[in-house]
């Protein structure tokens, strides 16, 4: 195997004139070449294998693959090793459950609960709930799954005061917002939503099945009903790799 130098390759086209291609950037091309030769879910080759057969070091090939797994063209599974990501799923940044954009793309939507209780709400969390400090919240933590596949780590907040039982009612309901509209009236009519990126922790990755430190989707939900009252605030993170954001832009009058 080869030591790595600080090589670079020579390219017109740039502003000024010639730029430099770092060595890495190449090696990138090149096993993004072998990538796109293989099928969606097949297993790319070893560090070893591919620095041997690209004639570098595997430091540059990590690089490589690792900047292709944050570009969500591969795909990196914790103790497993690095695969050919497949077609993303889409989420519609719109009021919908998981339940409902799962099925839209023909999977198969679950959750497993993965902590479920009562806090007591600080200010913040009393501001967002219109509740008082110090008042009951439920707390329901989940993991979302796609015909198996984890998606998503979702923790969602509810005043208990205003959903009493809301805990049992869960398992007799397909989703959260079945059983808010069916069991307590309560319709949701619209939300503020922020999507920002954050790098999975250790309980994140080893959830989502994924490598520490990746990118990660995170996305905060505060909704509200029909009469502007609010209902939910919501944290969930996304496998970065798994996951696009579709939303509809309607003109508006000049």
């Amino acid at each position: 195997m080869t030591t790595d130098v600080s090589s670079a390759q020579h390219v017109t086209g740039a502003p000024g004139g010639v730029a430099r291609v770092p060595k890495y950037y190449r090696v990138k091309q090149q096993v993004l070449d072998i990538a796109e030769s293989l099928m969606p879910g097949s297993r790319m080759p070893a560090e070893r294998l591919l620095a041997v057969r690209l004639d570098t070091s595997r430091t540059t090939v990590r690089h490589a693959l690792q900047e292709l797994v944050g570009e969500g063209r591969l795909d990196r599974v914790q103790g497993k090793g690095t695969f050919i990501a497949r077609p993303k799923l889409y989420r519609t940044l719109q009021l919908t459950s998981h339940t409902e954009d799962m099925q839209a793309q023909g999977l198969e939507p679950a959750s497993q609960v993965l902590d479920i209780g009562h806090i007591d709400a600080d200010e913040k969390l009393a501001g967002l709930l219109g509740i008082e400090p110090g008042e009951s919240v439920l707390r329901i933590e989940r993991l979302r799954l796609a015909s198996g596949e984890p998606m998503a780590i979702e923790t969602t907040h509810l005043s208990a005061r205003r959903f009493p039982g809301l805990r049992e009612s869960l398992d007799r309901h397909r989703s959260l917002y079945s059983a808010l509209s069916e069991v307590y009236g309560v319709h949701l009519e619209q939300a503020e939503e922020g999507i920002e990126t954050s790098l999975a922790t250790p309980r994140e990755a080893a959830l989502l099945r994924t490598a520490v430190g990746l990118p990660m989707l995170l996305l905060s939900r505060h909704s509200h009903d029909e009469e502007g009252r609010p209902v939910e605030w919501v944290r969930s993170v996304y496998r970065g790799s798994r996951y696009k954001f579709v939303v509809t832009l309607m003109p508006t009058a000049d």
